[in-house]
């Protein structure tokens, strides 16, 4: 009877009880997200996963835990999105300690702490696994974005012709993109439709039809990070358009 009351509770709030001590919230995500695990497992592994007989699937399992416990609704991402991140990580570092797939993943390289006795080595080493997991984070959000602007037939390179070459103009840009982002009828206009509402923006925006066409993918780019879980992209439209 809990667990039907516990599917009308927000996944963030869940996690929030999960790492608050209750262990009946936490064995229902363990339990209901399970495909979710495995689908993030079979990701890197490029094969079927068995929930029942791969030793991924623990690992992912772990992870899944781990994501829970350390997850932060301040970072600016969903859960989903963080745990996927951690999923993906802990399982490429089990692959590589097992020297699995050795031509199939591309893994970063180990550092072994209990062989050094420099205080000082230790921490950089730390400090540069971190930079390294950092920079994974990165890339998969840069893969994420990708995808994403493709399906509105965008591309990084046409962000590059086509980005404002003032800082004025950038500013409006991404003020007009906040401004679909935070208006229902207006994002869900450019989901759908996967193009700009001119005729209703030019009744909310102090811009003409021909600067908000010829800003129209540089805008749709900026709605896409506004909508999805970019974490280090979103850092760089802090403060911008605001």
């Amino acid at each position: 009877m809990k667990h039907e009351l516990l599917k009308e509770v927000p996944l963030e709030e869940l996690v929030t009880r999960a790492q608050s001590g209750d262990e009946d919230t936490q064995n229902y995500l363990l339990k209901k997200y399970q495909p979710f695990i495995a689908k993030c497992v079979s990701e890197v592994c490029k094969r079927y996963i068995d929930p029942e007989r791969d030793d991924e699937f623990s690992i992912g399992l772990t992870a899944f835990n781990d994501a829970m416990r350390l997850f932060s609704p301040e970072r600016g991402s969903s859960f989903l999105t963080f745990a996927n991140l951690v999923i993906k990580r802990k399982v490429i570092d089990y692959i590589r300690s097992q020297n699995k797939y050795p031509q199939s993943i591309s893994l970063d390289e180990t550092y072994d702490e209990e062989n050094m006795e420099n205080p000082t080595e230790i921490e950089a080493v730390r400090d540069k696994y971190q930079q390294e997991q950092e920079g994974w984070y990165r890339r998969e959000e840069i893969l994420d974005f990708k995808k994403k602007l493709a399906t509105y037939k965008l591309s990084i390179a046409d962000l590059v012709e086509v980005a404002p070459k003032h800082r004025d103009a950038r500013e409006t840009a991404v003020s007009i993109a906040r401004l679909i982002h935070d208006n229902h009828e207006l994002s869900e206009y450019v989901e759908q439709k996967k193009k700009l509402p001119i005729k209703q923006l030019s009744s909310k925006v102090e811009v003409s039809k021909k600067t908000l066409e010829r800003n129209r993918k540089f805008i749709l780019a900026i709605f896409i990070i506004l909508r999805g879980d970019y974490v280090f992209l979103k850092d760089y439209l802090k403060g911008v358009g605001q």
